[in-house]
């Protein structure tokens, strides 16, 4: 069975691969004690999240792609629990703070777009 979406396609899947990259950019400068800490939480929660995706879209139906998209959903706000309290403890800078709430956000935002999207048609 051909999947219902192309994840490479998808603009939300390209935005979780943006949010990777810049994770492993961010967490490059945490202090080492946190390699399999906190960094290490934060690159695998933003992993997470277009992984989730493009598994999703080989699910042959809309409720098992639902779940896996709610999965995404689910890590990013994870991943955004992670900045919060990476910018708490002194981690990462204001402005990268600000930068970086904006762009999870933003991803939230369309993943839960795209799912009220697919129930809705």
């Amino acid at each position: 069975m051909a999947a219902k979406h192309n994840f490479r396609k998808l603009t939300i899947w390209k935005e979780g691969i943006e949010l990777v990259k810049e994770t492993y950019k961010s967490t490059k400068i945490f202090p080492k004690s946190e390699i399999y800490g906190l960094s290490n939480q934060m690159q695998r929660c933003s992993i997470s999240v277009p992984s989730n995706i493009a598994e999703g879209t080989s699910k042959g139906s809309t409720k098992h792609f639902l779940q896996y998209l709610e999965n995404a959903l689910g890590s990013a706000f994870e991943w955004e629990t992670h900045l919060i309290i990476a910018f708490e403890i002194g981690y990462v800078s204001e402005s990268t703070f600000n930068h970086l709430e904006n762009k999870i956000q933003s991803i939230q935002k369309m993943i839960t777009r795209f799912m009220e999207n697919i129930v809705n048609h």
